[in-house]
């Protein structure tokens, strides 16, 4: 990702150890896509964007 700020550019990177980022379907392969910061922040930790929560609900009988 490149971000300008105020004077120059800010290269962030993330490495994949294996497989690619789950990217959202689009029409056309030219289309750009708009995300917003916390689908920016799904996408880097792996996550796909329609998904409803970060962690399916624990169930548990007892804590010990």
């Amino acid at each position: 990702m490149l971000h300008w700020q105020t004077n120059g550019f800010w290269l962030y990177y993330r490495r994949l150890e294996k497989g690619r980022f789950k990217w959202p379907a689009t029409n056309s392969s030219d289309e750009a896509v708009s995300i917003t910061r916390r689908q920016l922040n799904c996408l880097l930790d792996g996550l796909p964007l329609n998904q409803k929560a970060a962690h399916r609900p624990m169930l548990y009988q007892a804590v010990a």
